[in-house]
């Protein structure tokens, strides 16, 4: 049963009633003053290099400050020596405990929920950067429901981000993104005997697994929580690997193995693939505009989706071909 509720972004502002569940029973969202209370942030990490160590140990630095950290680390013996002398002291950091299955973030966030005394649990990548209102929306709505999806968007703009941005337009006006952050009651999560680690969609596999048990999901289209965009070649190495996600969504999959036919029949009328372009940009502008997002989407992107929709069209069949021969690979499995 489909327990998702979306939040507009004028019910997180005010802090009234969203859009009911499919219990019937609202979901308030109230204002969280002070110290976040009763809430942890987890970060699963494994890294090849340490590119980016300053900068998240600077980040770490200020998260660490609203509510307790812990890294869960699972690098190079070297790499985790270095991690541990340049994240704050005030930063747990810890190696992950064994979880059955080849993803081994799901270890890693199993491993910080299950040593967590908190509740409300934020799972986040380690390009994700919070801000204290958003850890706060979050904690505050994980106090009237199980599983909390916010929004994801790019904090600079090189070409690789303003062309990922058709992906997350395209996903938000047909109902919401999947970001690199969640929040999620750990009792909830504890009780449904954590989540599989033999998928490689694991968010939608945690969200999946909470909603099993009767947990509910709220979609906040308005919690807009930064993240940094990926270097030229990892974002290039992502795009069979994000099209073989599909999988895990069996509708979705069907639909984008239609765009290369459709596109294949539209090739020799320019007035047909302009209005398709054109319908795909309008589809991208509703997603830009929903609860707030023209804040943080600039106008702009719009006019990159097409090149994202040719991009899927293509790469679904090449994630396809993958299946057949045995799967794709995914951090050096």
């Amino acid at each position: 049963m489909d327990h998702a509720v979306f939040v507009p972004a004028e019910a997180v502002q005010r802090n009234e009633a969203s859009e009911k569940a499919i219990s019937g029973r609202p979901v308030t969202i109230p204002a969280v003053a002070g110290p976040l209370v009763d809430a942890r942030y987890v970060l699963p990490l494994k890294w090849a290099d340490d590119a980016g160590l300053a900068d998240l140990a600077h980040y770490l630095a200020e998260v660490v400050t609203w509510l307790p950290v812990t890294v869960v680390d699972g690098s190079a013996e070297e790499l985790f020596v270095a991690h541990r002398r340049a994240l704050p002291e005030a930063v747990e950091h810890v190696r992950p405990e064994p979880w059955p299955g080849a993803n081994r973030k799901v270890a890693g966030v199993m491993t910080g929920v299950r040593r967590a005394a908190e509740e409300r649990i934020v799972v986040a990548d380690d390009d994700v950067h919070h801000t204290r209102r958003t850890l706060e929306r979050i904690a505050g709505l994980l106090g009237q429901v199980e599983v909390v999806r916010p929004q994801n968007y790019y904090l600079q703009l090189p070409w690789q981000a303003r062309w990922d941005f058709g992906r997350t337009l395209l996903n938000r006006a047909l109902g919401g993104d999947w970001p690199g952050t969640l929040g999620v009651r750990r009792s909830t999560l504890l009780a449904a005997g954590g989540y599989d680690g033999d998928v490689l969609f694991e968010n939608l596999e945690l969200v999946r697994t909470v909603r099993a048990v009767g947990g509910r999901e709220v979609v906040s289209l308005a919690v807009l929580v930064g993240r940094v965009p990926p270097t030229v070649p990892h974002f290039l190495g992502q795009r069979v690997r994000q099209a073989y996600d599909d999988f895990a969504q069996p509708g979705r999959l069907l639909a984008e193995l239609s765009l290369l036919p459709l596109l294949g029949w539209s090739v020799r009328h320019p007035a047909r693939l302009a209005a398709e372009a054109l319908a795909v940009c309008g589809l991208a502008e509703i997603g830009r505009r929903r609860a707030g997002g023209a804040r943080v989407f600039p106008a702009g992107t719009v006019l990159w989706t097409p090149l994202w929709v040719l991009e899927r069209s293509v790469c679904v069949w090449a994630a396809v071909v993958l299946r057949v021969r045995g799967g794709v690979s995914y951090a050096g499995s």
